[in-house]
C-alpha cells in the first residue's frame, strides 16, 4: 500500500513535525509511508503533478492557516488526475469544523481530529485490511472506521459520521522523529517535550488542550544530544509554556548549558513572569547565543488581559526580561496583539511603549487571529469583532478598533520590521527616539512620512532606507548641529553590518586618510593590537576585511570576523 502524508509548509527552511511524527508512531509500516513536503511558495499546479507521480493509494494532508487554502484547492483536483485514492485530513485547520468540510468537499473520504499518531495508525490498520478484502484475500484483523477513536468519516452511504474523541496520548510514546537527520540539511528543527497549555487565552486553540503532559526529561536529554552531536543549527522547542514546570525547564537548560558545543542554537517560548532566580540565573550563565526567548506579552492593559483570561504579572514581566538583557547573551523575542478586546488605538500605543522599553531584540507587531474553536470566535459578536473570512482569519475591526485604524497598525508595523526589527539602525531609532513623545509617536510619523511621499510598496535596498531615514530627519530636526550627530550614528549603524564600498549620498567622504589608513594597518600586521584573530593575514588582506572611520571624534575598527552572536554586528574599537 502506497502511504503519502504531505505537508505544505511556509517556507522551505520549515520542517513539519507532525507529519514526522505520524510516520514514527505508525513505524509498522514504514516501508510503506512516503512523506512530502511542499511550500506555498510553489504552484498548486506543480504539488499536483508531484502527488501525481507519486500514486499514492491514501492521501492525508497536514492543514494549518497558512496552507488550507492550497489543501482546499487540490482537494478539488486530485480525484480527476487519481481516482479512487482516499484523501484524509488533519491539523487544527480542520478538526474544530470537521463535518462542515467533509459535507462541503465530497472528495474527501475523512479527518482526523485533535491529535493523530494513534488515529493515524488505526486508519493505516484499517485501509491495510480493506485493500486485503478487496484483493480476495484473508483481511488482517483490524478496527472499522466507526471503531476508530477521533474521526469524522464518510461511511459507505456517504452519510457524515462522527465518533468519540481520543483521549490524550502520553507523550514519551510518540517515537523520536528525527532518526534520519540527513533529511532535514538547511532546515529548523521542531521538536516538542510537552504538549497542551496551562493557560487559557481565549485567542489561543492550545488553551482547549487543559491536558498538559511533558516527555520523559531522560528521553529528551538523549534526543537533545542527539541535536547537538550532529550539529543541528537551530531546534525550536513548539511547547506552549515551555517553562510551565519549572523542574522540567532547568533540567533541560542545564543539560543544553552543559553539553554545548558552541553550534547548536536552541528557541523557546516562555512565560517570563514564571521564572524564577535560578532559572534567570542559569540563563545568564550560558553561553551568548546559546538559547533565545519568545515571550508574549500581547497587552499591558490591565482589563484586556483579564478578558482574554491571561494570568500575567506584568512588573515581574519587566523584572525578567530586564536581568536577562542585562548579560547579553540571549536574543529575546517579545509579542503584541492588536485587535484584542478594550484595546483601542492609544491604549495600544501604551502597550507598545511599555514593550518597547524592554527593548527586546524582536519586537512582533502582530494582530489577532480570530481561529474556529476558540473562545474569541465564539464571542465576536459580543466584542463586534469583523475578520477575514479566509484564513489567516486576521481582525479587520473591533468595538474599539475601526479599520482605518488597523490600516495604520499595519503601516507602523513595516516601519518597526524594517528599523528595530532588522537591527540595522538599533544606534540611530535610540536616538531619534528623543525627538517624539514615545517610540510609538517616533514609528507612527515614520509610517506617515512613507505615506506621504509614495515609499510603501517599493522594494528598497538597505542604502535606500538609510537615505529615507536621512530625509525624515532633515525635515523633522532643523538644527544643523543634531543633524550632524544623527549623521553619525548612520554611519555608525550602517557600517557595523557591513563594509560597504559605496556610501550613501548623504554621507561626508570617510575623514580616515589614506596616509593614516596604512600606517595603522601597518603597526597593527606589526604589533596585533587589535586584530588578534589575523594571523597570517597581511596588512591588505587585514584593510579588505575591516574598516575604519572617524565618529564622534574617535577613530573606530569596524572587524567583520568578529561579530556579535545576538545582534550580528562587527565587532568594534576605539583606536
Amino acid at each position: 500500500m502506497n502511504i503519502l502524508l504531505a505537508a505544505i509548509n511556509a517556507k522551505y527552511i520549515h520542517s513539519n513535525l507532525a507529519v514526522y511524527s505520524l510516520k514514527a508512531y505508525a513505524r509498522k509500516y514504514a516501508d510503506e509511508i512516503r512523506i512530502a513536503e511542499y511550500t506555498i511558495n510553489q504552484t498548486a499546479d506543480e504539488i499536483l503533478m508531484d502527488i501525481y507521480g507519486r500514486r499514492p493509494d491514501l492521501l492525508c494532508f497536514s492543514c494549518y492557516l497558512w496552507n488550507i487554502s492550497y489543501v482546499k484547492r487540490l482537494i478539488r483536483e486530485i480525484p480527476k488526475v487519481l481516482p479512487g485514492v482516499r484523501i484524509w485530513l488533519g491539523g487544527p485547520e480542520v478538526s474544530y469544523s470537521a463535518e462542515k468540510i467533509l459535507k462541503e468537499y465530497p472528495e474527501l473520504s475523512g479527518i482526523m481530529c485533535g491529535e493523530g499518531e494513534e488515529t493515524f495508525l488505526e486508519l493505516a490498520e484499517y485501509c491495510h485490511a480493506e485493500e486485503a478484502a478487496s484483493d480476495g484475500a484473508m483481511p488482517a484483523p483490524g478496527p472499522s472506521l466507526s471503531e476508530i477513536r477521533g474521526i469524522v468519516y464518510r461511511d459507505g452511504g456517504g452519510n457524515v459520521r462522527v465518533t468519540s474523541s481520543r483521549p490524550a496520548i502520553e507523550l514519551s510514546r510518540v517515537p523520536f522523529a528525527y532518526e534520519h537527520i540527513g533529511d532535514f540539511q538547511n532546515r529548523i528543527i521542531y521538536y516538542e517535550s510537552s504538549r497542551g497549555c496551562p493557560f487559557s487565552c481565549s485567542y489561543c486553540l492550545s488553551s482547549i488542550d487543559r491536558c498538559l503532559r511533558f516527555r520523559d526529561v531522560e528521553l529528551v536529554k538523549r534526543e537533545i544530544q542527539f541535536f547537538i552531536d550532529h550539529e543541528v543549527p537551530q531546534v525550536k522547542f513548539v511547547d506552549r509554556t515551555f517553562n510551565c514546570r519549572h523542574d522540567h525547564a532547568m533540567e533541560v537548560w542545564r543539560y543544553i548549558k552543559d553539553h554545548d558545543r558552541g553550534i547548536t542554537n536552541f528557541h523557546f517560548e516562555a512565560a517570563a513572569d514564571l521564572l524564577n532566580t535560578d532559572e534567570i540565573e542559569l540563563i545568564r550563565s550560558m553561553r551568548p547565543g546559546l538559547i533565545q526567548l519568545e515571550i508574549g506579552v500581547q497587552s499591558t492593559n490591565e482589563r484586556t488581559i483579564c478578558e482574554i483570561k491571561r494570568k500575567m504579572d506584568l512588573a515581574r514581566v519587566e523584572r525578567a526580561v530586564d536581568l536577562v538583557r542585562e548579560n547579553r547573551n540571549v536574543h529575546q523575542h517579545l509579542d503584541l496583539i492588536a485587535g484584542l478586546p478594550f484595546e483601542d488605538y492609544d491604549s495600544f500605543a501604551k502597550s507598545f511603549d511599555r514593550v518597547y522599553s524592554m527593548r527586546p531584540d524582536q519586537l512582533q507587531l502582530g494582530f489577532l487571529k480570530v481561529l474556529k474553536g476558540s473562545l474569541m470566535h465564539e464571542r465576536a459578536e459580543e466584542y463586534g469583532l469583523v475578520y477575514q473570512d479566509g484564513p489567516p482569519y486576521e481582525v479587520l475591526s473591533t468595538k474599539w478598533l475601526p479599520y482605518s485604524d488597523v490600516i495604520r497598525l499595519k503601516k507602523i508595523e513595516e516601519m518597526v520590521e524594517v528599523y528595530y526589527n532588522s537591527g540595522q539602525f538599533r544606534n540611530t531609532a535610540e536616538h531619534i527616539e528623543k525627538e517624539f513623545s514615545g517610540p510609538f509617536a517616533m514609528y507612527s510619523a515614520l509610517a506617515s512620512y512613507y505615506e506621504k511621499n509614495g515609499l510603501f510598496k517599493i522594494s528598497h535596498s538597505r542604502i535606500a532606507r538609510y537615505e529615507i531615514l536621512y530625509r525624515f530627519l532633515k525635515e523633522r530636526v532643523p538644527d544643523a548641529k543634531n543633524m550632524d550627530e544623527y549623521t553619525e550614528w548612520l554611519t555608525l549603524d550602517l557600517y557595523l553590518r557591513d563594509n560597504v564600498k559605496n556610501r550613501p549620498r548623504f554621507l561626508p567622504e570617510n575623514k580616515v586618510g589614506h596616509d593614516e589608513a596604512a600606517s595603522f594597518y601597518k603597526r597593527e600586521e606589526e604589533e596585533r593590537r587589535y586584530l588578534r584573530s589575523y594571523r597570517g593575514y597581511d596588512r591588505r588582506q587585514m584593510r579588505k576585511m575591516t574598516h575604519l572611520e572617524r565618529l564622534f571624534g574617535r577613530l573606530i575598527l569596524f572587524d567583520y570576523r568578529e561579530r556579535d552572536p545576538l545582534s550580528g554586528d562587527a565587532a568594534i574599537y576605539q583606536i
